[in-house]
């Protein structure tokens, strides 16, 4: 090689060199909230090579800008951590996703059957209309269910399920005929309503579980997989549009593993997914969750990551949040409270020492103090035995778990992952057990006894994935419906419930230390917000959502304004979807 060959090869490499030393984006001129403490601004954050590379001033982050970096003016807006659901159910519902219309938000009865017709005009024939869950009466002006006979007037020639909570299902008649439900049609816990004329009349009403509603919908149709694959990806980038970063998957019925997360893992090793998930595994078949256990632990461990670019991109997490089917107690709160059969404790036992041998992690789903206690007696039993030693587990949900309780979630180490589901269901409950005085749940006292506390959705079925709703919840104390079920000393700051929607829930996957602030060394998972998350109307804060979203280090999202720095958009497939016309979350 020539001299000036040599030369010329030595200055492309140092060329190289200090490109890849320098910093890959600035943003400056924000209200920038690191989260390191209440009140703790700066002006402006660096970030390199996928975290966060320094904060300060806007003179001093601007002495790292290079010819290659790229500069993002925030304009006076707020900046935040990308936030993180700490339950959500996020693979199954990015399955199927583009096939389902969201009533999330929608702030009239009248609106929601109006896109019911217009959705079902564009379905084609043999396809269903569907409304999975994310919504409730008490958002709608009207404070009222739909009837029947609406439904069956917007959509009289196609199929149509609609599913309530946890509690009631809806299908119109066509519905019913695809299905072929007649008065033989029963369910072990669950009832198909039937009229004067001996006829199902279309509501499904769950008694007290929701297996008759999940099963219903087990029975409409799926999308193909190349519809999968955009569907995981549209709502991906709509969690991004929220202003989310990171999830935790919880699971869910219907969602085997590892079948029905091919799709996910396919877009995740090719580095497509754009929020880090971390997922639990929940037992599929009542009795058999052993098995299920034993065969995992021979397939998959946790923290094994199988994004192709972000650390932690999307990882297999632990066990739960339904380890054994015996010991689930749905929130129907349309219904009494369920007892947990009598063998309930020799079926979760088995699988608790199975994981706890194996230091997985676990989560357990328990609405009602009456299960906590029970599932108490099971773990404070193995731990005596085979010590938890500092081995990650958490109750989900336990909106009416005692202080009593509480002792003894810390003792063995514990967390409590909550959700906003009395923000949707706080005027049944009020309904069926009486006016609450005490904190459901309980948040501030979990935080006073320094239990680890994250706060999320519990998206799509029940509650709306929208986080921002979950976070209002938090500020007010107040349901979907503008009912105040929480006393003024057990409202939260809007500092804390930021806290818990970032680092809170970060616990819950072991990653507290890594992200959830905005300080140096952090992963570098940014949220540009359009209005003053600190300052603005607190009635506003359920409408939030992203002006530019940034995981590890790359821009996901950006509203029109920043629309230079957005990634390319994708179609959305198949073309009648409702994503297609009328998005997600309905926050506009």
């Amino acid at each position: 090689m020539k001299l000036t060959q040599l030369a010329y090869a030595a200055a492309i490499a140092c060329a190289f060199t200090a490109n890849a030393h320098a910093t890959d984006l600035i943003i400056t001129n924000g209200k920038v909230a690191t989260m390191t403490k209440e009140g703790a601004y700066v002006q402006a954050l660096a970030i390199k090579d996928g975290k966060i590379e320094a904060v300060g001033s806007n003179a001093q982050i601007l002495k790292l800008k290079s010819s290659s970096t790229q500069v993002i003016d925030a304009a006076g807006k707020t900046v935040i951590p990308g936030l993180n659901d700490s339950h959500l159910h996020v693979i199954r519902q990015g399955l199927n996703y583009n096939a389902e219309l969201r009533w999330d938000g929608v702030t009239s009865l009248k609106k929601a059957l109006q896109m019911l017709k217009e959705q079902a005009a564009r379905t084609p024939d043999g396809a269903w209309v569907k409304v999975v869950g994310g919504w409730n009466e008490f958002q709608f002006e009207e404070k009222r269910l739909p009837t029947l006979d609406e439904i069956n007037e917007a959509v009289p020639d196609k199929p149509v399920f609609l599913l309530y909570l946890y509690g009631l299902g809806f299908l119109n008649k066509k519905g019913i005929e695809t299905l072929r439900y007649n008065a033989d049609t029963k369910y072990k816990d669950g009832v198909v309503e039937l009229g004067a004329d001996g006829k199902p009349t279309g509501k499904l009403i769950a008694k007290p579980n929701a297996m008759i509603l999940y099963t219903t919908l087990a029975k409409t149709n799926v999308l193909p997989r190349e519809q999968q694959l955009n569907s995981t990806l549209q709502y991906y980038t709509e969690l991004n549009r929220l202003g989310l970063t990171s999830a935790i998957d919880a699971g869910g019925g219907g969602q085997a593993y590892p079948d029905d997360y091919a799709v996910s893992l396919e877009l995740a090793k090719n580095g497509k997914l754009t929020v880090r998930t971390s997922y639990y595994l929940f037992a599929q078949k009542p009795g058999k969750e052993l098995e299920d256990y034993q065969r995992w632990l021979s397939i998959t461990k946790p923290d094994k990551n199988d994004h192709l670019f972000y650390a932690n991109g999307y990882n297999t997490e632990g066990g739960g949040e339904n380890l054994v089917w015996s010991a689930a107690d749905f929130e129907n709160f349309l219904e009494p409270r369920p007892d947990m059969p009598a063998h309930m404790e020799s079926e979760l036992e088995p699988v608790l020492r199975l994981l706890i041998k194996n230091r997985w992690p676990f989560r357990i789903h328990a609405t009602y103090d009456e299960s906590i206690d029970r599932d108490l007696a099971v773990i404070e039993k193995i731990n005596k035995e085979l010590p938890l030693n500092g081995l990650r587990w958490f109750f989900d949900h336990a909106e009416t778990i005692s202080d009593k309780q509480l002792m003894r979630v810390k003792a063995l180490g514990g967390g409590i992952a909550v959700q906003d589901r009395m923000y949707f269901q706080g005027e049944l409950y009020w309904k069926q057990y009486g006016e609450q005085t005490r904190q459901m749940p309980p948040i501030k006292k979990m935080l006073e006894m320094k239990i680890p506390v994250g706060l999320g959705t519990d998206g799509t079925r029940v509650s709306s994935y929208g986080p921002w709703p979950s976070i209002y919840w938090a500020v007010s104390g107040k349901t979907a419906g503008g009912l105040k079920i929480w006393q003024d000393q057990d409202v939260l700051s809007r500092y804390q419930a930021l806290k818990l929607m970032t680092s809170g829930s970060a616990w819950m996957s072991g990653e507290e230390k890594l992200k959830g602030t905005l300080a140096k060394g952090q992963y570098a998972d940014v949220v540009i917000l359009p209005q003053d998350y600190f300052t603005m109307d607190v009635e506003k804060i359920k409408n939030l959502e992203a002006s530019v979203t940034i995981v590890n280090g790359k821009v996901v999202y950006a509203a029109p304004e920043y629309q230079q720095f957005a990634p390319e958009g994708l179609r959305v497939e198949p073309d009648w979807s409702p994503v297609k016309y009328y998005g997600g979350y309905q926050n506009r």
